[in-house]
């Protein structure tokens, strides 16, 4: 390897080395700090650290950004996970525990401002919730790329693939209320909130639409207290997929409007994350100047694709902000045991992200 792949791998190992799950706020908090001093090394400026819901984010930014360049540290790996599976190195394979989701992505960002004269103008964004829902950071990321010319997203590729569109992703919780009864003494006088929830599940399950790539899917449910009693409440989780905002919207609408089945039984609804699709037309233009700056760059027929899991760039994407996704690692299986990413792709998607950067800041300035 040169001398300039061998610092990049180092430092892609060294974030890797210092575990961040998103539950851990110490472990986040470590890691913020690891961060930091790669960025201290490669673009000279401290982070400006902000707290919210207990979490460390991290900006760079000077005045308002026109450039952003975002991404986040949290993985879904948890803590000890490390000591079994280790960052190491073989043949192109980096593999260990958010290698590929996304401490490359960070790597990458942090090496390509490093290589542009200049970079004024631009920011980057790194949050810590970003695996769970960006409860606590959505707020930060809207307020620093809300009238920004691009939001490049340091999420890895797939296959090797720019991702020009995402699904909205929303998350909801519905909570049935009933009445409890003894199960063998009175169980007329009861309202079964499990029977309710069978049937809330089955009519949450027909708001799918396939004809749309709308995905409507009830998922963990609770209900009951011991074997002997009605059950008076449960809880039916619901994750919900759409391409348009049109369909997000038509979901959540028919969500809220749910009614019980039951004489006596009560339903409500809670959305608890929304974001809203990434559609193609928010990433279309950006994606066809990367795709020509790869050309000059000796990435060949570079890709772009919709994928069905969701990432900030639906925040920033709603928010009128041109988004491309996929501008980090090379690699595979994302959140699964043989997570890797490429050595080889280190160098090459680097460029790609700092062409374009140089490019807009020059367009922008």
């Amino acid at each position: 390897m040169t001398a300039v792949l061998d610092h990049l791998v180092a430092d892609v190992e060294a974030l890797v080395s210092c575990e961040s799950p998103s539950a851990d706020h110490d472990a986040l908090s470590r890691c913020a700090d690891a961060v930091d001093a790669l960025a201290r090394r490669r673009i000279g400026q401290a982070a400006e650290r902000v707290m919210a819901g207990g979490r460390t984010h991290l900006r760079w930014q000077s005045g308002t950004p026109r450039v952003v360049l975002l991404g986040h540290f949290d993985t879904v790996w948890p803590m000890g996970t490390l000591s079994r599976w280790p960052f190491s190195v073989a043949d192109d394979r980096m593999t260990g525990p958010g290698v590929f989701d996304m401490k490359t992505g960070v790597v990458q960002a942090f090496a390509a401002l490093q290589s542009l004269d200049a970079i004024d103008g631009a920011a980057v964004l790194l949050t810590s919730d970003e695996e769970v829902g960006s409860p606590s950071s959505r707020e930060l990321i809207e307020e620093t790329c809300h009238g920004a010319a691009a939001v490049l997203v340091l999420e890895p590729s797939a296959d090797g693939a720019l991702k020009i569109a995402r699904k909205g992703v929303g998350m909801f919780r519905v909570d049935i209320t009933g009445r409890a009864a003894h199960a063998g003494l009175d169980p007329h006088s009861g309202v079964n909130a499990t029977i309710e929830a069978a049937h809330q599940v089955l009519a949450i399950s027909q708001l799918a639409r396939d004809d749309t790539g709308t995905t409507v899917t009830p998922t963990v449910v609770s209900s009951g207290t011991t074997v002997n009693t009605v059950p008076a409440s449960a809880t039916v989780a619901v994750d919900v997929r759409a391409e348009t905002a049109d369909e997000m919207d038509r979901v959540t609408a028919a969500l809220s409007a749910l009614a019980p089945y039951l004489d006596g039984a009560d339903v409500a609804t809670t959305s608890t994350s929304i974001r809203m699709p990434l559609e193609r037309r928010m990433a279309e233009a950006l994606f066809e100047r990367a795709r020509r700056l790869a050309d000059t760059i000796g990435i060949d027929e570079l890709g772009g694709v919709a994928v069905g899991g969701g990432s900030d760039g639906n925040l920033t994407a709603a928010l009128g902000v041109p988004t491309l996704d996929g501008m980090g690692a090379v690699g595979g299986n994302a959140h699964a045991e043989g997570e890797w990413a490429s050595v080889a792709a280190l160098t090459q998607r680097t460029a790609l992200v700092a062409a374009v950067v140089r490019e807009l800041l020059e367009e922008t300035a």
